[in-house]
């Protein structure tokens, strides 16, 4: 199946049938995600799989009830750093030089004008880049479930505040960014499944600079 067929079958699922995904698929998923691309190879994110049924009771709780939560097989939680800190960008530079046996003077020039860059920045701003990078991410990981016919939700809609609460993300210098159920669809049940995939039209969605 080609990416533009896995796209055009998938859909933000709104009723899943509690089928486990296997722990391959799932495992290809997060290493999509893994390979994605980020700005300067930070990778600036973690991905939090969930699969407790008791936890993810409590997640729908503050994601306003959806049910895709709590029928999900697995959920994905995506959490960005909350700010750049000279240790956490050093200590990505220095594993890429020690794979790439590189002397740390390979990059010297390049990592300090990072840390001045994101030196400069407020937490907020910093937060808000590497959120941007989970999405990337985030949209990797969803072509990759639809490449498997995987089902998966994007989801925005929960109360960020309450949910890094729950898992204790803040402790770990982290920000909750979006959330992905991964399952199955429910045939039966969702109003959704069968209604037609509807995009804006190619002219209207491409400006062409000749």
């Amino acid at each position: 199946m080609s990416t533009i067929d896995a796209l055009q079958w998938r859909y933000a699922t709104k009723k899943m049938n509690g089928e486990k995904v296997s722990q391959d698929k799932v495992d290809q998923i997060i290493a999509a995600a893994r390979l994605a691309p980020t700005s300067s190879g930070l990778q600036p994110f973690k991905v939090i799989v969930v699969t407790n049924p008791e936890l993810k009771a409590k997640i729908q709780e503050v994601a306003y009830g959806q049910t895709q939560i709590t029928d999900s097989s697995h959920l994905l939680i995506f959490a960005a750093w909350d700010k750049y800190t000279e240790e956490r960008i050093r200590s990505v530079f220095a594993r890429t030089n020690a794979e790439r046996g590189l002397p740390e003077s390979a990059t010297a020039d390049y990592l300090q004008r990072l840390l001045g860059i994101f030196g400069a920045q407020t937490e907020e701003q910093n937060f808000q880049h590497a959120a941007r990078q989970a999405y990337i991410a985030f949209g990797v990981a969803i072509t990759e479930a639809a490449l498997l016919k995987v089902d998966a939700t994007p989801m925005e809609g929960f109360e960020t505040d309450k949910l890094d609460a729950l898992l204790g993300l803040r402790e770990r210098g982290l920000r909750s960014v979006t959330l992905l159920p991964l399952g199955y669809r429910d045939e039966a049940g969702d109003w959704l499944v069968n209604l037609k995939k509807v995009r804006t039209p190619l002219e209207d969605f491409v400006i062409r600079i000749d």
